[in-house]
C-alpha cells in the first residue's frame, strides 16, 4: 500500500497547498481517494497518479475543501476511454448525493439520447441517471459502519466531532498467504511447478503415491495486513478508537499549534498534542499530519512553519512516553507503507 497525499491544506487552496485530498494506492494500481476538495483531478494529474485507476472515493464530510472537486472528477472519470467497465463507488454522510443545485433545462436542449429518460426533478432518487447505480444507505452496529470487504481489505468508518457530521475510515488489509516450505515439499517428493500454486490457493494436492498434502500442513503462517486509519475533521477522535486500534498508520488532522487549541475547538478542529494524545490511546505506529492552516509556511526557513507542528507532536509523545514516528505531509509526497516494529519519531 502507498499514501499519495494530493492535498494538505484546510479551508482553501493556496500557492503551495490543495486541500484536502489523500490516495491508497495498492501494488494492483488500484487507487482510493479519501475526501476529493477544489482541485483534486488537477492534483492528480500532477502526482504520479492516474484518474483511470480510482475505484473508490470515501468523503469525510460534506463542507466544501472536501468535496468540491467531486463532480469534475466524475465527469473526467465518465469521459475517460477504456478497454474495462467498473463501477466508481462513492461512500459518504448522508446528503452527498443532494449538495449540488440544479437548473431545470427547456425541452428543446435534451439531445435524442436523453428523450427517453426523465430527469426526476423531485431529486428523491427514484429515478437513476442512465449511468448511475442505486446506493445503499449503510446502517451503524454500536457506532460502528462496515462499508464493505473485497480482495483488497475490509473497510470501516468511526464517527468523529466536527461542526457538521463527519467520520473517519479504518482501513484493514486483507492478511498475506504465507510462504510454501519448500524444503518439506522438496522431501516430500513435489518439486516446484503448478501444483505450488495450488497449495498457496489453498488447494489440496495428491501426488502420484495417493499421498494428499493439505496446504496448512505446508504453508508459513499468514502475514497481517497493514491497518490504516484516515480521518476526517475533528476536534475528538475518540469515537475511532476501537476501530483504529494497534493501526500502523494514523493520517490525522492537525490545524493550528497547541497556543491556538481553544480556537481549534471551537471550530472543530485539532492540534498537534490532540493528534499525538489519540495516536497513544490507540498504539499506533506512525501518525502522519495534514489539514494545515494556511498560517503555516510550506518553506521551512519562514515563520510561522509546519516545523512548529512537528516540534509540538514529538514534545507530545515525549510526555506521555509513546514511540511513534511523526511524518509532517506536504503535497505529492508519497509514503510506501510498511509494518514496522520499531517505533520512533523522526
Amino acid at each position: 500500500m502507498h499514501l499519495i497525499f494530493l492535498g494538505t491544506a484546510s479551508c482553501y487552496p493556496t500557492k503551495h497547498r490543495g486541500v484536502s485530498c489523500t490516495a491508497v494506492k495498492f501494488n494492483d494500481g488500484d487507487i482510493w481517494l479519501f475526501d476529493c476538495g477544489e482541485g483534486s483531478q488537477l492534483q492528480i494529474h500532477k502526482s504520479s497518479l492516474s484518474c483511470g485507476k480510482v475505484k473508490k472515493i470515501f468523503i469525510t464530510h460534506l463542507h466544501g475543501d472536501h468535496l468540491f472537486g467531486l463532480p469534475g472528477f466524475i465527469c473526467t472519470m465518465s469521459s475517460l476511454e477504456r478497454a474495462d467497465v467498473f463501477v466508481l463507488e462513492l461512500y459518504g454522510p448522508l446528503g452527498l448525493r443532494q449538495y449540488v443545485h440544479e437548473l431545470i433545462p427547456l425541452d428543446w436542449q435534451y439531445p435524442e439520447d436523453l428523450k427517453n429518460w426523465k430527469i426526476n426533478e423531485e431529486g428523491d432518487g427514484v429515478l437513476l441517471h442512465p449511468q448511475e447505480i442505486a446506493g445503499r444507505q449503510i446502517i451503524s452496529s454500536e457506532n460502528v459502519w462496515t462499508l464493505f470487504q473485497d480482495s483488497h481489505a475490509i473497510v470501516k468508518a468511526g464517527a468523529l466531532v466536527h461542526r457538521i457530521p463527519c467520520f473517519g475510515f479504518s482501513i484493514q488489509q486483507n492478511p498475506t498467504v504465507g510462504s510454501l516450505k519448500a524444503g518439506l515439499l522438496m522431501k516430500m517428493g513435489l518439486k516446484p511447478g503448478p501444483l505450488y500454486g495450488k497449495l498457496k490457493q489453498g488447494e489440496p494436492v495428491i501426488l502420484e503415491s495417493g499421498q494428499t498434502i493439505n496446504p496448512e500442513d505446508v504453508l508459513e503462517p499468514s502475514k497481517p495486513g497493514l491497518k490504516v486509519v484516515i480521518l476526517g475533521d475533528t476536534c475528538d477522535s475518540s469515537g475511532m478508537a476501537d476501530i483504529a486500534l494497534d493501526c500502523d498508520y494514523i493520517v490525522h488532522e492537525a490545524t493550528l499549534e497547541d497556543a491556538m487549541m481553544e480556537k481549534a475547538i471551537v471550530n472543530g478542529h485539532s492540534t498537534p498534542s490532540m493528534a499525538a494524545a489519540f495516536a497513544e490511546q490507540i498504539k499506533a505506529k506512525n501518525l502522519v499530519l495534514f489539514h494545515f492552516s494556511q498560517r503555516y509556511k510550506a518553506k521551512r526557513d519562514k515563520e510561522p512553519s509546519l516545523k512548529i507542528l512537528y516540534n509540538e507532536t514529538v514534545e507530545a509523545f515525549e510526555l506521555l512516553g509513546h514511540d511513534c514516528k511523526v511524518t509532517i505531509a506536504e503535497d505529492f509526497m508519497e509514503l510506501t507503507l510498511i509494518q514496522n516494529k520499531k517505533r520512533k519519531s523522526s
